[in-house]
């Protein structure tokens, strides 16, 4: 656990819904803390300060909050960025008890051995493919590490890999994810192409989810707040590749009905036929 402390100073914000557009071109950015079922406090702080703090801390560093004369310690539940411009658009804080366990997500990171950058298997030219960022863990947030490590030295030989239970975790922390749960496995580069070329390249044609994807939306629908859901882009963040298919679709036109364009109009036919007298 880096034992680093990441402070923040924020001030109380009156602007609620698409308002806060404008504190965004003056250089702030909103956020929320949610303090244990009490009422949630709208606030605001520098957008290059508040970027440096979600960068330092991610959501497992605990942050020390002020706002005015109110104090907290907060892990970060959600970072909304702007998907085009990359910005950081709004932060969403969970005030925590530094003496009670809290959940966090931890990052997974391996470890090599020393003088070396990669496995053994990425030395011998095989792809080792990462399936696990992160995982839950439950600790207090004093005793929360800024990442969890495996020894890449046994990723070895194709079909090698590594698991949760190979994680090592350091005294004080319980693991939340399910332990079987696969890390990293070896591949054959040619047995992995082939697998994608099956699959018809959904593999890398999928986009990552968007950083902070529900951000927005648990700001709207916990506070009542009003900006995110102003925010189309915000919404559908959450899924891009999903979004850029909607947008790429050209508007389907109906096909005109030939059988009706050759079928002439019967009661035009009696107007124009002679009267049989």
């Amino acid at each position: 656990m880096s034992q680093d402390t990441i402070s923040l100073q924020l001030e109380s914000r009156k602007v609620l819904g698409k308002a806060v557009k404008h504190l965004r071109r003056d250089g702030q950015v909103p956020a929320v803390i949610h303090d244990h079922g009490k009422a949630s406090l709208h606030v605001q702080g520098n957008g290059v300060a508040m970027l440096k703090v979600w960068r330092q801390a991610g959501k497992h560093h605990p942050v020390e909050l002020k706002s005015g004369d109110k104090s907290f310690i907060a892990l970060i539940k959600d970072a909304d960025f702007d998907p085009k411009k990359h910005q950081l658009r709004h932060l969403v804080f969970n005030a925590v008890d530094r003496n009670q366990k809290v959940d966090a997500e931890i990052p997974i990171k391996p470890r090599y051995a020393e003088g070396n950058e990669s496995s053994p298997a990425e030395r011998n030219n095989l792809i080792v493919l990462a399936q696990l960022e992160t995982v839950e863990v439950k600790a207090i947030p004093d005793k929360l590490p800024d990442f969890l490590e495996y020894d890449a030295e046994k990723l070895v030989e194709v079909g090698d890999s590594v698991t949760v239970a190979d994680l090592t975790i350091p005294e004080g922390v319980e693991l939340e994810t399910q332990p079987e749960h696969s890390i990293a496995t070896v591949y054959e580069p040619s047995a992995l192409a082939a697998a994608n070329d099956a699959a018809g390249g959904d593999a890398e044609e999928a986009e990552p989810a968007a950083e902070g994807e529900a951000a927005a939306e648990g700001e709207a629908a916990s506070e009542g707040d009003t900006e995110a859901a102003g925010d189309k882009t915000a919404k559908t963040e959450g899924d891009k590749a999903a979004k850029a298919a909607k947008d790429g679709q050209a508007p389907v036109k109906e096909a005109p009905n030939k059988e009706a364009e050759a079928k002439p109009d019967d009661s035009k036919a009696d107007k124009a036929a002679p009267e049989q007298k």
